[in-house]
Parts: C-alpha cells; structure tokens; sequence
C-alpha cells in the first residue's frame, strides 16, 4: 500500500471515530506503528489531523455522532428513567466510576443525595457537580476530546488502573448474549480498566442497545453484575441475560419474581 493511500485511508477512518491511537491506526492498516506514525506527521502537516500522545485526532470532523449534546438527545426519557433506577443500587457514601456515555451521565445526575465520591473521566460529569459540596468528584487524567466531553488515552487508562471504587457505572454501544461492545478502542481500553477498579460493575442500556453490536469487543456477561434498562428492552433478551445471572433492572417495571 501506497503512502498516499494509507493517509486516505487514516483521514477515512478518522472521519468515522474522530480520534484513535496509534495501535488502532496501525490494525486498520495492517502496518507498523512507526509507519503509522510517518504517516501522521504528513497528514498534520496538511492541517486536517492532530497528533496527540498515543494516537491522533481529526481537527474538523464532518459528523456529530461523537458530540456529547447531540448524543444525549437521543432516548432522553429512557435515558432520565433509567438514570433514577440506577442511582437507587447506590448506597450512601460509596465510591462511584461513571464513565463518559450519555446514559451514566443521567445516573450522576440523581447520585448527590447520597454523597458519593464520583470518579470519572467525564467533563459533564464532572461539572454536574463542579459546585457541589456534597459530593467529591475525582477526575482522571488523559487527553481531552472536547466535543465527546471525555479523557482518553494512556493517562486516563493509568488513572484508573490506580483506583478501587464500590460500583461502575458504565454505558456502551451495544449488548448481546456474547457480551459488551463499543464503538471506539480508546473507550474501550478506558471501560476494561473501569471495570477491574470496581467491585460491583453496572451498565446502563436503553432498549436501542439490546442485541446490538458495534465495532469492539468490551467483556463478556460473566464480568457484569447488573444491566439497568427502560421497559423498551426485548423480553426475551432480558430472561436470557437474567439465565446467565445478570441481574436486570427495566426501570419503571415490578421487580421480578
């Protein structure tokens, strides 16, 4: 592959996810990373990409899937309903993981009463609470993407690779029998370092999630504790996650028997 494609190929798929690392960039291509990284010098030179440690980012992406406000859009009554059912599984005090998707943004919003200490990477997360003086909010590090509202990167993985906390509270793109999947690599290196901090791991899905895959593998059902949902989820699906001893929760429902 030529040196031209391989950059058409690069701007191509950052068009797509907005930001990757550099091992992701290289597995697309099928290349070294030190190719990769030739290849992001030229393309930074021309304007259109940014380098950042551990990967790059398009400067002027055309779509607004990845942005935080648009997104949050989406599903917002579930979204609320489902917010308010997880925040009741959080008891007072403890210590709380809430990654960057729009639904555990929803959960932070109805946690203040119970005076947690919020760990995050999340921006709107964290300036939910930026005046709070019930609760404590700790923010990874990393590399910020301001238009996801989120801390990625090598930083923000060694964040939380140094923490414990009670629950995590997690979003993703989709869910099947086979597990978890999401839509993008650094995300998902962030979530899997979530996970192994917390004792109790809790995704928040609305209905639009069940029996849905995207592009990367997170963990499979056996690392999920509990899935809370909105009364849209497939029945079907929510038995068979509940056979494999995933306790879901379908806010608004009685509690089943």
């Amino acid at each position: 592959m030529q040196a031209e494609e391989r950059q058409a190929r690069i701007e191509e798929y950052l068009q797509r996810v907005e930001f990757a690392s550099l091992e992701e960039l290289a597995q697309q291509l099928g290349v070294s990373q030190s190719t990769v990284r030739r290849d992001l010098t030229v393309l930074e030179g021309g304007g259109n990409v940014r380098r950042t440690h551990g990967g790059a980012r398009l400067v002027n992406p055309r779509s607004d899937e990845f942005v935080f406000n648009a997104r949050d859009t989406h599903q917002l009554d579930e979204k609320e309903a489902i917010g308010r059912a997880c925040a009741e599984l959080i008891g007072a005090g403890q210590s709380v993981i809430i990654d960057a998707g729009t639904t555990p943004y929803h959960v932070a919003r109805y946690l203040e009463s119970r005076k947690p200490q919020i760990i995050t990477n999340s921006l709107p997360v964290a300036n939910l609470y930026a005046a709070s003086s019930q609760v404590e909010v700790v923010l990874s590090g990393g590399v910020l993407y301001p238009r996801l509202g989120v801390l990625v990167g090598p930083l923000a993985v060694e964040s939380f690779s140094k923490m414990h906390a009670d629950v995590a509270v997690m979003g993703a793109g989709g869910i099947t029998m086979d597990g978890i999947t999401n839509s993008h690599a650094l995300l998902i290196e962030i979530q899997v370092a979530m996970m192994r901090a917390a004792q109790r791991v809790i995704y928040c899905l609305d209905h639009t999630k069940f029996g849905r895959r995207s592009m990367g593998f997170v963990c499979d059902l056996q690392q999920v504790h509990a899935v809370v949902t909105d009364a849209g989820a497939p029945g079907e699906l929510v038995e068979q996650l509940r056979s494999r001893r995933v306790e879901v929760i379908v806010a608004g429902a009685a509690p089943p028997r």
